[in-house]
């Protein structure tokens, strides 16, 4: 067959073109632009655990916490063990780490300076044009547009993408500075080294003033600082924005300041502050925690709403900011895109390897079903949380406590992906589960058709590793984890010859799609001998009892899918 056509080399279409190659499928990527994204310190993304996961190891940073602070008082800290820690990273880095992995791929080109300009369909396939000297005709099975929130395959399927324009606007700067509270230490040169994780702060009326600031730590001692605008104020001045980053280090200096004296030591008895200064609080600059920085990148960034009616057009999909536009209150659009790229894979992968008809089309409907459902979800959520975090109105009929507590909760939801604002979808209404009574299901820590936990695994092979790693491609389309306690214990040549395994192992091996076999010593809320199916993109189809090869038949074909049993 021919490749599947991705239209668009941002990190949406790199990711997606990869996660193809991984489940073996060819891909064409075609790149409007030279292929050597301009470093912009103040574009960066922050992408969810899960996300990270299944892309190469990434040269971003991790948070140690998140603190939330108003004026000086601080609110709340939520501290951060690695498995939980977004990963902030600027966005050319992002696309450079993704296109240096697609090319050790074989199955993955990229063109570069392919504008496309027409887009046509058949029973076969796509085919697309791109615009040149001479023009040149591309021959697809499926094509993706992936071009952001301009996109030109959008506008040639004649999609309509309504919603709201300016819903929240940042001024953003990109510092190199030492904060306060930045853990590191100064090399024999006098320069700041940072450590290998951060601290990221939001500031709701930093120094008395009304506004809201967060500080969000990058690699290489770089800070991305974001200031809330009006949405639909001037334009802001080179002036103003030195003048924000001048205003915002001087009241955390200031603060700073006041924190080191409150540790002063007293000498001989006498009044605090008449003695030396506790560590950190030395004389001069150092004193405040904040050293001299260095400007390496501004901007404005605006986040719009909108929401494409469709994401399927026969055989041209929509993805990312091609189908969707966020960013207010947290909300990471680029982590959103990213979903869409796992969801959207192993479907395509399943469809290309294993031939079309009415399962094939339910399989491939499902991916605007849920990931189009998702982001209704979303961006409701948004809608709803705007008055009371921006506002105020309606807080405390909607949250309990009230005050700005609350407001900077919500913002932390989103920031951190969690709850409404944030935290991973769950497809509870998918085509693709088992009819209802089809298969006894047994209740797991996870919910049907949410994302599953990273617990450590133990392929047939013999091979471990974390349950994560075997998402995005490599595991194939579908992953059967059985919890069974002690095999961490015993060689998997024992253990796969033993009870129930070898039926197991034989089901999968039959199933009408490619699966992975892996055994963990257990899963939260699960039974010993329970097993899961989990699809490529890390949301549980089912958990059963293990002994049922007809439930796992049943559940594969729901996957792919085909008719309930």
């Amino acid at each position: 067959m021919d490749p599947v056509i991705v239209v668009g080399a941002g990190p949406v279409g790199l990711a997606l073109s990869l996660a193809l190659a991984r489940h073996a499928v060819p891909s064409l990527v075609l790149d409007s632009t030279d292929g050597n994204p301009p470093p912009r310190a103040a574009r960066s993304c922050v992408l969810r655990p899960d996300t990270a996961a299944v892309l190469p190891t990434l040269p971003g940073l991790r948070w140690r916490s998140w603190r939330t602070q108003r004026r000086a008082q601080q609110v709340d800290t939520v501290d951060l063990v690695p498995e939980q820690a977004p990963v902030h990273i600027e966005q050319h880095a992002l696309e450079r780490t993704l296109r240096d992995a697609l090319a050790k791929e074989k199955l993955a080109r990229v063109i570069t300076d392919s504008h496309v300009d027409l887009l046509e369909q058949d029973a076969n396939g796509v085919t697309a044009h791109t615009r040149g000297p001479s023009g040149t005709w591309w021959r697809g099975s499926y094509a993706v547009g992936c071009d952001g929130a301009r996109s030109m395959v959008r506008k040639l399927l004649g999609v309509r993408f309504p919603g709201r324009t300016a819903v929240e606007r940042h001024a953003v700067a990109a510092l190199r500075v030492r904060l306060p509270w930045e853990e590191g230490e100064y090399d024999k040169d006098g320069v700041w080294e940072q450590g290998s994780v951060g601290s990221a702060l939001l500031h709701r009326d930093p120094g008395g003033v009304p506004g809201e600031v967060t500080a969000r730590p990058l690699p290489g001692g770089r800070w991305r600082l974001d200031w809330l605008l009006s949405p639909r104020g001037d334009l802001v001045t080179p002036e103003e924005m030195l003048e924000r980053v001048a205003d915002t280090l001087a009241v955390w200096s200031e603060e700073a300041l006041k924190e080191a004296a409150k540790a002063v030591v007293p000498a001989n008895g006498g009044p605090a502050g008449a003695g030396r200064r506790g560590a950190g609080a030395e004389d001069g600059g150092g004193s405040s925690g904040i050293g001299p920085y260095e400007l390496v990148d501004t901007g404005v960034h605006t986040a719009h709403q909108r929401l494409a009616r469709h994401w399927r057009v026969d055989r041209v999909f929509l993805a990312g900011d091609a189908a969707h536009l966020t960013g207010a209150l947290g909300v990471q659009s680029v982590d959103e895109g990213l979903r869409d790229a796992s969801n959207l894979a192993w479907k395509l992968a399943l469809t290309w390897h294993h031939g079309h008809g009415a399962a094939a089309e339910t399989l491939l409907d499902s991916y605007e079903t849920e990931r189009r459902g998702a982001m209704v979800a979303r961006l409701r959520a948004v809608d709803q949380a705007l008055p009371v975090v921006r506002r105020g109105g309606g807080l405390r009929a909607l949250l309990p406590g009230g005050g700005a507590r609350a407001h900077l909760g919500l913002l932390t939801d989103g920031h951190l992906g969690r709850g409404l604002l944030g935290a991973p979808p769950a497809y509870a209404r998918t085509p693709l589960a088992p009819a209802r009574a089809s298969v006894d299901e047994v209740p797991v820590g996870t919910a049907p058709g949410a994302p599953v936990c990273d617990v450590p695994v133990t392929a047939a092979d013999g091979s471990q590793g974390d349950l994560h790693d075997w998402l995005g491609g490599p595991g194939g389309e579908l992953l059967v984890l059985l919890v069974a306690p002690g095999t961490g214990v015993w060689d998997s040549r024992h253990w796969l010859t033993a009870g129930m395994m070898p039926e197991l192992a034989s089901t999968v091996a039959g199933l009408p799609l490619r699966a992975t076999l892996l055994v963990t010593e257990s899963y939260p809320g699960a039974a010993a001998h329970t097993v899961l199916a989990v699809r490529a993109d890390g949301h549980l189809a089912a958990a059963f009892p293990a002994g049922r090869s007809g439930a796992l038949r049943v559940c594969a074909e729901a996957v792919r899918g085909g008719a309930h049993s």
